[in-house]
């Protein structure tokens, strides 16, 4: 008698477990998906940085310390991108952000430079972009959602247990010096170069 129960089991259970094995696949390939379209968006914000740093380079020629720290945290954005680690990404990310803010506070001492076209459509350009990647960020973080919340729940949890489907990380700043408002000092103002 107990022999029959198990035959019939065994069944059951292997049809319960095979059945979440495509749903785990889809949704895995649907997070792949989202991850690299805030790779394809962070890799645009980081190509437009060079342009917008020369357009500003052009008017403010002794904020070189700015230039710098914006240049350091593009190149650690590449280099995130290239990892491919999305906790890695966003604390890159943040820190490219705040350099921004930085250099976009030195932009607002110097008149000519706001009414540059140049500077104006990089400016948009950037803006855009960002907006991408608080868009991609989103379908992203859904999409783990997702992915997570299936491979943790019964019976996919059998099935994710047999083909070693692993939890995906979320696209969050983990770093919590690149969550710091950066410090602006205006008390010393650049004096703007004449063209």
């Amino acid at each position: 008698m107990r022999r029959i129960r198990l035959a019939l089991l065994a069944p059951l259970a292997l049809a319960l477990t095979g059945c979440g094995y495509n749903t785990i696949q889809k949704f895995d390939e649907q997070a792949q998906a989202a991850k690299q379209q805030i790779e394809v968006q962070l890799q645009r914000r980081a190509d437009l940085i060079p342009n917008l740093v020369n357009v500003v380079k052009g008017f403010a020629q002794q904020e070189q310390e700015v230039f710098t720290k914006v240049a350091a945290a593009r190149a650690g954005l590449l280099g995130a991108v290239k990892g491919g680690d999305p906790a890695q990404m966003a604390d890159a990310n943040q820190a490219l952000t705040s350099a921004l803010g930085r250099l976009m506070v030195v932009a607002e001492a110097y008149p000519q430079l706001k009414s540059d076209q140049s500077f104006l459509r990089l400016q948009d350009e950037l803006t855009g972009t960002e907006n991408r990647i608080a868009v991609s960020r989103t379908d992203y973080n859904g999409a783990v959602q997702s992915y997570n919340t299936y491979i943790r729940t019964f019976p996919a949890v059998l099935t994710a247990k047999v083909t070693g489907a692993k939890e995906r990380t979320y696209f969050e700043v983990t770093n919590a010096s690149a969550r710091e408002v950066p410090a602006v000092d205006f008390s010393k103002p650049a004096a703007p170069k004449q063209p």
